[in-house]
């Protein structure tokens, strides 16, 4: 059978067969196989065409699932697990923000406790930007009704949209850097994502529980390994769906 979930990944992307093989460095009839033959390709491809398709590899290729090496790679990839965001030390992100020098991206309503407990973070990511990493910041659009829906959750109303204004004044500096896009997402957010390189930090979200009362996950990406790029991908489908700011246009 055709991998039908291939093939509609590379077309929703706008990428020709020729296209996607330049960019994975295989040639294009070994593409073509992939699709009409349903072939698995090698880890380090695989790797390569979720990321530039933006999807997670298990979704393309569910096989890969069985490969006793690729959940060994995913049970690697497992750093950390803390009861509440709380319990992060405050060390531990101090140390992802200062040792990321290629992508910082943020997947949150407001994040607010980020300059909380940092007023200078705005100085440190514009710092970092000005020196070459991509920023990504992903907040909540605070007009939007999943917004107003999870702040009614949480049982501070119209204080989620508050606090993502006040989030946006704490980080103005790096907001206005190049090398920083801020965008406003409407989607309902199930989990908040904080990446720092090959390092990734998930705060689960429950129901009626804000989200520093509920549990972190810290993942370090491994090759072959699919909780990294799971998380990844969904951050690349809430950016898909968001337009950049005028500031930052």
């Amino acid at each position: 059978m055709p991998n039908e979930r291939l093939r509609s990944s590379i077309t929703s992307r706008g990428l020709s067969l020729d296209a996607l093989a330049q960019a994975v460095q295989v040639d294009a009839k070994t593409v073509e196989r992939w699709i009409s033959l349903d072939r698995v390709p090698r880890g380090k491809h695989r790797f390569k065409v979720a990321a530039l398709l933006a999807v997670d590899e298990a979704h393309l290729w569910p096989s890969i699932l069985k490969h006793a090496q690729t959940r060994a790679a995913t049970e690697a990839e497992f750093v950390a697990i803390y009861s509440n965001r709380g319990e992060v030390p405050h060390d531990v992100w101090h140390q992802l923000i200062d040792s990321a020098t290629q992508r910082i991206e943020i997947l949150a309503y407001a994040a607010l406790f980020l300059t909380d407990w940092d007023p200078d973070l705005d100085g440190v990511l514009a710092a970092k930007a000005r020196a070459g990493t991509t920023i990504r910041l992903l907040l909540g659009d605070p007009t939007s009704p999943a917004v107003a829906a999870r702040g009614a959750e949480e049982g501070i109303n119209a204080g989620l949209a508050a606090r993502i204004l006040i989030s946006e004044q704490n980080l103005a500096r790096t907001i206005g850097t190049d090398g920083v896009e801020l965008r406003h997402h409407s989607t309902t957010l199930y989990n908040s994502i904080y990446r720092f390189d090959e390092n990734l930090l998930v705060n689960t979200h429950a129901y009626g529980f804000q989200a520093a009362q509920s549990p972190v996950l810290h993942f370090h990406r491994v090759p072959g390994g699919r909780l990294f790029e799971h998380y990844l991908s969904s951050f690349n489908r809430v950016w898909d769906t968001t337009e950049p700011q005028e500031e930052n246009r």
